[in-house]
C-alpha cells in the first residue's frame, strides 16, 4: 500500500506541475495582432529613364513606417519623419525651387514609390532632368 501511496504521489506531482506549465503558458502575454497598426510599407525605386513604365531600375529600397521605422532604406527614421510630416503625401516633398546648382544636361532620372501610406495605397512617379537634380529635390525619401 505504501509504494502504491508514493506512485500515486508522485503521478499527482507530475500531473500537477503539468498544469501549472500549460497554465503559465496559457496566462502568457499574447503576440500583437497585426491589424492593431495601419500599413505603411513602401517599395522606392530610382531608374534611368524618361517614363517611370520603361525606366531602367539602377537602385531600389523598401521603407516600413509602422510601427517601427525598418526596411532596407539606409536611414529609414529620417525617412518615414518626412513622410509623417506631409501625411504620406510624396509630391509635398519633392521640391523643385531648390538653390541647387546642377548642369543643364538632360540625362532623365525617374523615382517611384508604391505600397501603402496608413492604409491608403500610394503610387507615386516623377521625372528629373538628370541625378543632380534629383538628390537636390528629393531629400532623405529617395537617398539610397
Amino acid at each position: 500500500m505504501r509504494y502504491a501511496t508514493k506512485g500515486l504521489g508522485l503521478s499527482a506531482a507530475l500531473a500537477a506541475a503539468f498544469l501549472a506549465g500549460t497554465a503559465a503558458t496559457a496566462t502568457a502575454a499574447p503576440a500583437e495582432p497585426d491589424g492593431l497598426y495601419a500599413p505603411s510599407n513602401l517599395v522606392l525605386t530610382i531608374g534611368e529613364g524618361e517614363d517611370p513604365s520603361l525606366a531602367t531600375v539602377q537602385r531600389s529600397a523598401v521603407l516600413s513606417c509602422s510601427p517601427t521605422s525598418d526596411g532596407s532604406h539606409p536611414e529609414p527614421g529620417k525617412a518615414c519623419a518626412e513622410l509623417r510630416s506631409v501625411d504620406g503625401d510624396i509630391a509635398s516633398l519633392v521640391n523643385t525651387d531648390n538653390d541647387g546648382v546642377c548642369p543643364m544636361i538632360w540625362d532623365p532620372i525617374v523615382v517611384t514609390a508604391e505600397g501603402v501610406w496608413e492604409g491608403r495605397k500610394v503610387s507615386y512617379a516623377h521625372t528629373f532632368p538628370n541625378a543632380c537634380v534629383m538628390e537636390n529635390s528629393t531629400g532623405a525619401l529617395f537617398s539610397f
